[in-house]
């Protein structure tokens, strides 16, 4: 369903923030110890108020916190008193080149006019994965008994690092978890294509849902290459960036399963039309950022609640030492429980605790 833009005017506020971890977050390109986060602020002269979120990651995305800061300032002051149909012709304008960038401020024009998919009768439990982060064999058995207690039953494993030893450690924790849960493999481009063809030959596929993102995300060909050699089920998730990456992936048949994020879908529509047509094509959708704050995080699990099927992926609002939002996102027992009436609008002072700048006319 799509909300139409309305002719009220609007003010544009954008903060930059660096939002500490609690502890390093693990990747194959490198450990993340802050997510660099943007967060467009959007009134209008009803007194309504919108906001959305872009968290920019290296080695994830082309776009960088510095240009997007820079892109964010320049929109706020471009779309000064402009109309809502003139905010969103602008920056989808900008989306097909800075994704991330465009989506901050065309969720929170989503939020600002009360998208009917940001709202829910009951309250609704969203089930997301859980991150196994540990290295040492006793500290990773010990990770892996609180994760499943906690009531996670899927856990994420990062690998990409190197092949015997990711095979050696995806082999204890299998015997650890015991079927338990379903493990996602992800590597984050890591690979080769040769180590990615060695690992996926080698997997034992007990209690793999699938393995994610093995080789770069712009060479098809490595990826590719990996696919008859694979003994569990493929998913891409750095390749995907819109629908026509979605077509080619179903075209070649690349992968069984193919990961979505609102922050590269830029709307809450776009983000629905990606899983409707991944869907469609016979594949299955995966939603979800691990490194976004809450207000991505509630956003996609509102989605997630009416169109994904399985364990979503939008846990980045675990990982920093507090949230943006004057509510918390409920969490119990593995899965985000999302409230009838909750509102995702960032608390003044979560932001400032966060804030390295900011630019536009403050809230009334």
């Amino acid at each position: 369903m799509t909300t139409e833009p309305r002719d009220t005017r609007i003010r544009i506020e954008v903060v930059r923030l660096r939002v500490p971890l609690v502890r390093p977050y693990k990747l194959a390109f490198g450990p993340v110890t802050a997510f660099d986060t943007l967060v467009v602020l959007m009134h209008d002269d009803t007194g309504r108020r919108g906001a959305g979120e872009a968290t920019l990651l290296t080695g994830y995305t082309d776009e960088t916190i510095e240009g997007a800061w820079d892109g964010a300032r320049a929109l706020a002051t471009a779309l000064a008193g402009a109309s809502a149909r003139e905010v969103a012709r602008k920056v989808l304008a900008v989306a097909p080149s800075s994704p991330f960038l465009a989506t901050a401020f065309m969720t929170a024009l989503d939020a600002l006019h009360a998208h009917p998919l940001l709202t829910v009768d009951a309250p609704s439990r969203v089930p997301i994965l859980g991150i196994l982060n540990e290295t040492d064999d006793g500290a990773l058995e010990a990770e892996i008994e609180r994760l499943v207690s906690a009531g996670y039953r899927t856990l994420k494993v990062k690998v990409g690092f190197d092949v015997e030893s990711d095979l050696r450690r995806v082999a204890l924790i299998q015997a650890r978890v015991a079927g338990r849960a379903r493990l996602r493999l992800d590597a984050n481009q890591g690979y080769t294509a040769q180590q990615a063809r060695r690992f996926a030959g080698a997997l034992d596929p007990a209690g793999i849902e699938l393995f994610e993102q093995p080789c770069a995300a712009g060479d098809w060909d490595a990826h590719m290459s990996v696919v008859p050699h694979s003994t569990v089920p493929l998913m891409l998730d750095e390749s995907i960036y819109g629908l026509a990456d979605i077509e080619r992936a179903a075209r070649l048949g690349a992968a069984r399963y193919v990961k979505v994020k609102l922050m590269k879908l830029v709307t809450l529509d776009g983000l629905v039309a990606a899983i409707e047509r991944i869907r469609a094509l016979g594949m299955v959708p995966v939603l979800g950022n691990g490194v976004a704050c809450d207000l991505g995080c509630w956003m996609e699990a509102c989605v997630a609640a009416r169109h994904i099927d399985n364990a979503g992926e939008m846990n980045g609002f675990l990982k920093p030492h507090a949230g943006l939002l004057g509510q918390p996102l409920a969490f119990e027992d593995g899965a985000i429980v999302l409230q009838p009436g909750f509102r995702g609008v960032p608390e003044e002072d979560a932001l400032a605790r966060y804030e390295i700048d900011r630019h536009g006319g403050r809230p009334a």
